[in-house]
């Protein structure tokens, strides 16, 4: 039975070693994709890079829990083997899903608030940092195993209070003291609402997206 438990640990470690790899991979790839095609458009750069380097410490930091987080039985029942291939179509699958989203928050910065000027980039910026790590933040959930997040499989406790808490950050830094530092600003109330509908849509798209992928390619 040592051997077996043995066994099981060190597929469950490659398990949260694939889940780390794959949500990385996909989302900077959606990020990099976002911003070049915002470049091409906008008066004004998308985001700022300390904004942006902020953004990841703050995604990195909500994936610290992942080592401590639970596999499905299903998927540690079998062997594992490392397959560069999958993880390269798992980027280009999923990373352009959040760039789709990325271009509705442009859009509705643009011409919702009005954030269509170098005047106004501060909003612009604010409003798609706060997106971003939201988003990120939920595609830990949504990566992390083929089943539905949150209802048929849950996170562990110290990745549900890692991603949580980023989570929260995020949504408080542009009103914190720390916010000028950062070139950040308080968003108007109607954001959220907007901000509500892009997550929620983001999360239901993913998952019908994942449905897909798992009956076409597989889950490892």
């Amino acid at each position: 039975m040592v051997l077996d438990h043995g066994v099981i640990e060190g597929r469950t470690t490659f398990c949260n070693m694939l889940k780390y790899i794959r949500m990385t991979a996909s989302s900077n790839f959606g990020n990099v994709l976002s911003v070049l095609v915002a470049s091409a458009f906008l008066p004004f750069l998308p985001m700022l890079p300390l904004q942006l380097l902020v953004q990841n410490l703050l995604y990195d930091v909500s994936q610290t829990g992942i080592p401590f987080d639970d596999v499905d039985a299903d998927l540690v029942s079998k062997p594992l083997t490392w397959n560069p291939a999958d993880i390269g179509r798992f980027m280009l699958f999923f990373g352009p899903l959040s760039s789709l989203f990325d271009l509705v928050t442009f859009a509705v910065m643009w011409w919702v608030f009005a954030a269509d000027s170098v005047a106004q980039q501060g909003l612009f910026q604010t409003g798609w940092f706060v997106v971003g790590l939201l988003t990120q933040t939920l595609v830990v959930h949504l990566i992390r195993t083929p089943r539905l997040p949150f209802v048929q499989s849950r996170a562990a406790p110290p990745l549900l209070a890692s991603t949580g808490v980023i989570a929260l950050l995020g949504l408080w830094l542009p009103i914190s003291p720390l916010a000028p530092y950062f070139k950040l600003q308080a968003l108007p109330p109607a954001y959220f609402g907007w901000l509500a509908a892009i997550v929620l849509g983001y999360f239901g798209l993913a998952t019908l997206m994942k449905r897909y992928y798992v009956r076409r390619f597989g889950w490892q």
